[in-house]
């Protein structure tokens, strides 16, 4: 799992989807150049990759949790509205699984202003952003912004449990730098995982930062399961309730 900050490799408009696709179909004809027998070309079934009764999971406490959404939403709506001008709900458009874009939906938290980059470099929130105004820094800190991620999760887009989606550009800008990066993708993102609850949240463009993460992430993958998501929910509720969520 090695990094790569080859400044060229970030020119590259090469997409999180290209990047699998380009991977898979390399490993098919390497086992053809090797004489193993294969059928048509296709992506291994994500859903391979979840353990049994994710799903139901995912179902049971997602509805507790869109009751609790509906329940307190006025309230932040409110906030929100006294904070800043525009939309209660934020949309963006991130990468899920197999490297789709979905549209992801959060609490506005931020004053709608842009806020100017490097060409080559995503837009991201780091920490003390100007543009959080003190209501959306609330939200941010206990992680209620992404409760309307649950909506996402009773479509089916998301899981509660999972690597956290990333914003197209965001995904494009690390996929070009790691070549395990798609590797996230072979599950359902999540609205918290097992990277957030070990201290690893937030905008970055710190390489050492980001790989360190992207190891947690791989080690969800490899090694989810029902205690281990039981196990992260509550991490994520303790370090909610406690203001401990290394948010920005």
């Amino acid at each position: 799992m090695s990094g790569n900050t080859d400044a060229s490799l970030l020119e590259k408009p090469i997409t999180v989807r290209d990047s699998i696709l380009q991977k898979y179909k390399k490993d098919k004809k390497a086992q053809r150049s090797a004489g193993v027998k294969v059928g048509y070309y296709q992506i291994p079934s994500p859903i391979n990759k979840q353990f049994f009764g994710k799903r139901a999971l995912d179902l049971i406490l997602g509805s507790v949790a869109f009751i609790l959404f509906a329940a307190i939403y006025p309230f932040i709506a409110l906030g929100i509205k006294m904070s800043s001008k525009g939309s209660v709900i934020f949309r963006q458009k991130r990468t899920g699984i197999n490297g789709h874009a979905f549209t992801c939906y959060k609490f506005r938290t931020m004053y709608n202003v842009a806020r100017k980059h490097k060409d080559d470099e995503p837009d991201i929130t780091q920490k003390g952003d100007s543009r959080i105004f003190a209501f959306g820094s609330f939200l941010r800190k206990t992680n209620l912004d992404e409760l309307p991620q649950i909506i996402n999760v009773m479509k089916g887009e998301m899981s509660l449990i999972g690597p956290r989606p990333y914003p197209v550009d965001e995904c494009k800008y690390w996929n070009n730098t790691f070549d395990d990066f798609y590797y996230r993708y072979m599950v359902k993102p999540g609205v918290t995982g097992f990277a957030q609850v070990t201290g690893f949240r937030g905008g970055t463009l710190d390489v050492n930062h980001m790989r360190k993460r992207l190891d947690k992430d791989l080690i969800y993958i490899q090694k989810q399961s029902l205690w281990m998501d039981i196990k992260i929910l509550f991490l994520t509720v303790k370090q909610m309730v406690t203001f401990n969520t290394n948010a920005h």
